[in-house]
């Protein structure tokens, strides 16, 4: 048949729906055999895909076939086809040689049988060798005969006498014919030389000689001996073997000695080609009288046939999520050899999560047996070993490469359990911090991280107003800058995300610790300047050495060595009375206080922190060295009403020449009781003896006790505006031992309070310095 010639529907021969082959990938598996057939999954039938020979497929056998499979997925099906192969006459009949040449005695007896070379037809049945035909004479007749296997020889056989003298040489033809149409023929020529009488034929002593050989048996070995004997003597007595009427692949394969009659192996002996020989040995004469016999060679297997392994379908990659029993490949195996020679058992090599099981003849299915892990295994080479059950067993391997692909089962994993930074406080915004890093053993998309913030609260304001981190590397930045004095910690939350369907994620707690900058002076709490007051420090003139005049009390929002504040004094009136203790701020004497020392003393004490650079403060602390409240109030008062004085009266100057010019008269009046009204007003103070009052702040304590006065005295004063006269009312013991003078207590002096501060003078008591 041509090719593309049709075979068959294989669809409907085997109830399947088109759809069904093409959705199931059906296709044709026909292992190591050539293929022969094509399946049109289209249209559902079987075409010639090459030319089919079926003498070369079959050669004698008949019927002939081929088969294969064709298999189908999900789910998967195997139907096994088989096609037969019908014969054709295109062979004809064939001769081995062209020439048959005979020697026959003349006084061979009537009957004697001359066995003829057989034809050889490669088609079978009708198309094959069916008769003989030879040519008309008077000596001879055709008998035909059939050999067990089928195949059909001929005899001539002697019904009249020769004689050589008539007739020395005779010259007749055979013609081999088939069954076919047209039908066929081969012809081959016979020689007859016609010999002196010899009146006795060889006689072999068994018509059935039967042996056994091994495959594989080396050249030269040795099956059965046949024998045959001659009555006769001399030279018609001398006998010799030969093998006639047998096909040519055995004519390759045994050879018989001549002379002694042994068959032995000359070619290599296959039991899968050939499991039995039938062939006839003649036994020939001198004379040309002969008889045959036939020999049954039984060939015996060995296991010289490895299996094979044939790969039907193989599925890579697999899914990591795959249950177990999923299928992921099909195999065949195959073994020549038969009996136990033939039995195969597989089996897969390693541990690996596999295992291998037989549904169908000849047919494994191999298939995962536990659940995979790609994070573990990302690949696997299997190896599955066939092995026959012969002595000694022969296997064959064949090793599968599985890759397993990927699904979205492990979250994304922080090297860290909490991370923790430092940054500097007044940091530039956009500073990086630190990194945070996840790592995820998925792959691909699987494994792709992005880092997000958590949404919480830092000081109540979101935690991206204070930091961000980048989605990709994990970097994490400071979006604005901090101040230690106002949030000394941030703690927020990162999450890491991975790029799989659904995504899964961790988190992690980020801790950053914000360092602290020396970044703000020293406060002084105490000595404390309020507004139009003098505090003032009171020392008896009997203070002895160390005693303890006032301590200034000094704050530093930093912490940390840029919190350590030391003390020291800058200036003094006289520096041989006083000192400042380094660490705590006391002040105290470092001698005795005598009577010839003044009564007003000025400290300057600088108050400095520890930082890199430091930071400092100065306050100025007065001290009164007296032993009464008049030399303290006299000495005081002076400077303040000067001051005072001198300041309102620049304010009411410039008053009076910025509305001159509008009432000229007016301002002279007013210029003039101004004049007189604060002329009064002065020599009132002057005349007047107003108390110290002493003040301590709230936070301030005499831890050593040595205070100047054992007992503290309150002072009330009450004027009025028109009387120079005073009561003054002493109050009880109390807890203060400072003395304050306020020229504002009075109603009389409201007018003096000026809008500048009394910082503004150069005796100010309090002055901030930074170093």
């Amino acid at each position: 048949m041509k090719k593309g010639s049709l075979i068959g529907n294989v669809a409907q021969d085997l109830g399947l729906d088109v759809k069904r082959l093409r959705s199931g990938r059906a296709r044709i598996v026909t292992g190591e055999n050539n293929q022969y057939a094509e399946l049109k999954t289209d249209k559902g039938i079987l075409v010639v895909k090459e030319k089919i020979d079926r003498e070369q497929l079959c050669g004698d056998v008949t019927p002939c076939s081929f088969s294969f499979e064709i298999i189908l997925e999900n789910p998967m099906e195997l139907h096994h086809i088989t096609i037969e192969v019908l014969d054709v006459n295109d062979h004809p009949p064939v001769f081995k040689t062209s020439d048959i040449m005979l020697e026959i005695s003349e006084s061979a007896n009537l009957g004697a049988r001359f066995v003829l070379d057989n034809a050889e037809d490669a088609d079978v049945g009708e198309n094959g060798l069916q008769n003989y035909v030879l040519t008309s004479n008077d000596n001879f007749v055709l008998k035909q005969h059939v050999n067990p296997d089928g195949s059909k020889y001929a005899e001539m056989v002697l019904q009249k006498q020769l004689d050589r003298e008539e007739a020395p040489n005779l010259s007749l033809k055979l013609i081999a014919v088939d069954g076919g149409n047209p039908q066929r023929s081969g012809t081959v020529n016979i020689k007859i030389l016609v010999l002196d009488a010899n009146d006795n034929a060889p006689v072999f002593n068994q018509s059935v000689y039967k042996g056994t050989v091994i495959e594989n048996a080396t050249k030269g070995t040795n099956i059965v001996t046949v024998n045959a004997t001659d009555a006769d003597s001399g030279s018609n007595g001398y006998i010799t073997y030969s093998i006639s009427n047998v096909k040519s692949n055995i004519a390759d394969l045994l050879s018989i000695d001549q002379i002694s009659g042994v068959l032995s192996v000359s070619g290599p002996i296959d039991f899968e080609k050939d499991k039995k020989f039938e062939l006839r040995i003649d036994a020939k004469d001198q004379g040309g009288l002969t008889d045959s016999s036939k020999v049954i060679i039984e060939v015996s297997d060995v296991n010289d046939n490895a299996p094979s392994i044939s790969v039907m379908s193989f599925t890579s990659p697999v899914s990591e999520d795959s249950p177990p029993g999923t299928t992921i490949g099909i195999i065949n195996v195959k073994d020549l050899d038969s009996g136990d020679n033939g039995q195969v058992s597989c089996r897969i090599e390693q541990n690996a999560p596999f295992k291998i099981k037989s549904n169908l003849r000849n047919y494994y299915t191999l298939v995962t047996d536990t659940v995979l892990d790609r994070e573990s295994a990302s690949e696997y080479n299997i190896t599955v070993v066939a092995t026959d059950a012969g002595i000694p067993p022969l296997s064959t391997q064949r090793t599968f490469h599985l890759k397993v692909s990927d699904v979205n089962d492990n979250a994304p994993v922080f090297s860290q359990s909490l991370y923790s930074a430092f940054i500097i406080e007044n940091n530039s915004p956009g500073i990086s911090v630190l990194t945070v890093v996840a790592k995820d053993p998925d792959e691909n998309q699987n494994a792709r991280i992005s880092y997000i913030l958590e949404d919480t609260k830092i000081g109540g304001s979101p935690v991206s107003h204070s930091v961000s981190v980048n989605a990709e590397s994990g970097v994490i930045h400071a979006v604005r800058s901090f101040d230690y004095e106002q949030i000394k910690e941030l703690t927020f939350v990162v999450k890491a995300q991975d790029g799989g369907s659904p995504p899964l994620s961790s988190n992690v707690t980020v801790k950053i610790l914000i360092q602290d900058q020396n970044d703000n002076p020293p406060q002084v709490l105490y000595p404390v300047q309020t507004g139009g007051s003098l505090v003032a420090e009171l020392v008896p003139r009997s203070a002895d050495v160390g005693y303890l005049v006032t301590k200034v009390v000094a704050v530093d929002v930093d912490s940390g060595q840029n919190a350590w504040l030391s003390y020291k004094l800058q200036k003094a009136t006289d520096r041989a009375l006083f000192e400042v203790g380094s660490q705590n701020g006391e002040i105290r004497t470092i001698r005795q206080v005598t009577d010839k020392d003044a009564v007003k003393q000025r400290l300057s004490v600088i108050v400095e922190d520890n930082g890199q650079p430091s930071r400092s403060a100065t306050v100025v602390v007065n001290v009164a060295v007296a032993d009464s409240f008049p030399e303290v109030l006299s000495e005081f008062t002076d400077f303040t009403h000067d001051k005072e004085y001198n300041d309102n009266l620049t304010f009411y100057l410039v008053l009076a020449l910025a509305v001159v010019s509008f009432l000229f008269i007016t301002c002279v009046v007013v210029i003039i009781s101004v004049k007189i009204y604060r002329w009064r007003q002065s020599r009132v103070l002057y005349h007047s003896n107003l108390p110290v009052i002493p003040y301590y702040p709230p936070r301030y304590s005499d831890t050593l006790g040595t205070g100047t006065l054992q007992h503290v005295y309150n002072y009330e004063v009450c004027r009025t505006t028109d009387s120079r006269k005073s009561d003054c009312k002493f109050g009880g013991a109390g807890s203060q031992n400072v003395l304050i003078m306020d020229p504002s207590s009075t109603g009389t002096m409201q007018r003096i309070q000026s809008e500048k501060s009394i910082l503004d003078e150069p005796d100010s008591p309090l002055e901030v310095s930074s170093v």
